[in-house]
């Protein structure tokens, strides 16, 4: 059997590994930013031009985005706005480092960022798909 006929029977099952990877990977940033503090991060977002106030909103926007990927409950919505979050990311701070960050830039490039972007909008575009409360449970496509 050719790859691409096994692969197919199992095509709706696609979001379902995008949305874990990326719930996952957020829920870990948005943990993060409470953990280590929201003040200290509202500096941090000052210090690059964003209002400190965003702290909270991000982190919130993260660790529920995160959750809601992994549900698979409003997905294109959590996924829609978890985008705004990486253009962002992508344009206030990676940008400057570039795709792939020189040893002495102190972080990594763009590319990880990049990559999540694109997942994100992915999601927007297939919406949960198989095992997911959108589908399973509430029978809609949110």
């Amino acid at each position: 059997m050719c790859l691409s006929r096994y692969a197919k029977q199992y095509s709706g099952y696609a979001a379902l590994f995008l949305r874990l990877a990326i719930g996952i990977i957020f829920i870990a940033h948005g943990w993060q930013k409470f953990s280590f503090g929201i003040p200290a991060i509202a500096g941090f977002f000052e210090s690059i031009g964003l209002p400190g106030f965003m702290a909270g909103l991000v982190a919130s926007v993260e660790l529920v985005g995160g959750v809601l990927l992994i549900l698979g409950l409003f997905t294109r919505y959590a996924a829609l706005l978890l985008s705004a979050v990486m253009v962002v990311a992508i344009v206030k701070v990676k940008l400057a480092v570039g795709l792939i960050a020189p040893q002495t830039a102190g972080m990594p490039g763009m590319e990880l960022d990049l990559a999540i972007l694109a997942g994100n909008l992915a999601l927007v575009v297939l919406g949960a798909q198989k095992l997911s409360i959108d589908n399973d449970v509430l029978k809609r496509e949110f």
